[in-house]
């Protein structure tokens, strides 16, 4: 995407990739009632992504999936680190890429993929800061205004609950429930009210931290020849959120800033995945596009060459806490979903602790069914609760997408085709997410 000429080569540009945990799309710049101001002025001088998707509705595979451009199941990410699961190859990660394209790889935070004294294996050359003070660190590289091009991976906690309590923060900040929503999807009640409000507490200091980050680029003038890129792995942590393999679970934000390439103010409503970054930022680099990438450069939605780069997307869950085989995949229109194990009722572990998980126990969920197969016309059910898979209307949709779903899990030969896959103890397992302090 750099252009050059002979004598005088244009620099390349610098990459800060600032990623957030269990945010899904709640923000201000897709419409939530949260306030997200850093967020909000990226996204209005920049390029938002409204359909944007992860690989996966969990922590480890989701940003398994953006980082070395594999689906989960490919890279050996089937479930989360702190449980014993490793990727394949850390050497496909993005950080070994950019490092042999002459990029300094910085990591800032948490990454989430490997116990910490394996991160070089992954191709980050500096580790710099805690989950805490990732903000303070990644801006104090800023600063010192290296000269190379680099690769700023930026990770923060927020705003995944904290340990086993039901609070977002750390410190135990909360939100005014009072003229909060409940969560996408649930009940309206004064617990998921809360439950909400503290969310959204939490996506603010997100914002905040966000924040400081970008002032460090745009004071040092460094911000115009910066690709920023802001996502999060997953849906958020809430009931029939993360977890899920629907829209809930696997929609996630997708703001990109800084370059003039991605400046205006634009939103893009195209389909697009967490796997298509990994192509996207080879070009941008000016270096080859690894032959494993699964994804789809952006730079054709960007420049109006194309108004979509995918006809469908695909989804997965294999272990979370526990071993709950899903598969999905996605149109514009339909969602089908499969379960490869025989299961009657809600996987009550893969639900985070919280106050709208104990509503909804109050009120039943233990003892609602779950289907085997699920079909969703997200034209006129955009909240997937009306599955059709077995309306004779739909039969051929139903097929097409069934025989979608299963060409995909063959062609990228999908572990549980073989049966169970095996799962590492995770009792053995070393800690992969930085300590929150020193």
């Amino acid at each position: 995407m750099t252009t050059s000429s002979a004598t005088d080569p244009a620099p390349r540009p610098n990459i800060v990739y600032l990623h957030s945990h269990d945010t899904g799309r709640e923000l201000s710049p897709y419409g939530a009632p949260v306030r997200t101001p850093h967020l909000q002025a990226l996204a209005e001088d920049g390029t938002v992504f409204r359909q944007a998707f992860s690989t996966a509705p969990t922590c480890s595979p989701s940003r398994a999936g953006l980082l070395t451009g594999q689906w989960p199941h490919q890279s050996g990410m089937l479930g989360l680190a702190h449980r014993g699961h490793r990727l394949t190859h850390p050497e496909r990660h993005l950080a070994t890429t950019l490092g042999h394209a002459g990029y300094t790889t910085v990591l800032a935070g948490l990454q989430h993929l490997t116990p910490e004294d394996e991160v070089a294996s992954m191709g980050y050359q500096q580790v710099i800061g805690t989950a805490r003070d990732a903000e303070t660190a990644a801006a104090g590289f800023i600063e010192s205004r290296p000269s190379e091009p680099y690769f700023l991976d930026v990770g923060f906690f927020e705003t995944h609950r904290h340990g086993t309590t039901v609070a977002f923060h750390v410190d135990q900040v909360h939100g005014d429930s009072r003229w909060a929503p409940a969560p996408p999807g649930l009940p309206d009640t004064p617990a998921t009210r809360s439950d909400y409000a503290d969310y959204a507490a939490s996506a603010a200091t997100l914002d905040s931290k966000i924040g400081v980050v970008i002032d460090a680029l745009a004071r040092t003038g460094q911000l115009a020849t910066t690709l920023v890129i802001v996502t999060t792995d997953h849906g958020i942590p809430f009931p029939g959120a993360k977890g899920n393999v629907n829209d809930r679970g696997l929609g996630v934000a997708l703001i990109l800033g800084g370059l003039a390439q991605v400046s205006g103010g634009r939103v893009v409503d195209a389909m697009v995945s967490h796997l298509d970054l990994y192509p996207s930022i080879c070009e941008l680099a000016d270096t080859a596009i690894p032959d494993w990438v699964e994804g789809r450069s952006l730079w054709p939605l960007l420049t109006g060459a194309q108004d979509r780069v995918h006809d469908e997307l695909y989804g997965e869950v294999t272990f979370h806490v526990e071993y709950e085989p899903m598969r999905s995949v996605r149109t514009d229109r339909y969602r089908y979903i499969r379960r490869f194990a025989e299961q009657h009722h809600p996987m009550l572990s893969h639900c985070d602790a919280g106050l709208s998980k104990t509503q909804m126990l109050e009120l039943g969920w233990a003892d609602t069914s779950v289907d085997q197969e699920l079909l969703f016309d997200l034209t006129f059910d955009p909240g997937e609760v009306n599955n059709i898979v077995a309306d004779p209307a739909r039969s051929a949709v139903a097929e097409d997408l069934r025989q979608r779903l299963a060409d995909w899990m063959v062609r990228t030969d999908d572990p549980i085709l073989h049966g169970k896959p095996f799962e590492p103890s995770h009792t053995k397992a070393a800690e992969v997410q930085p300590p929150l302090e020193k």
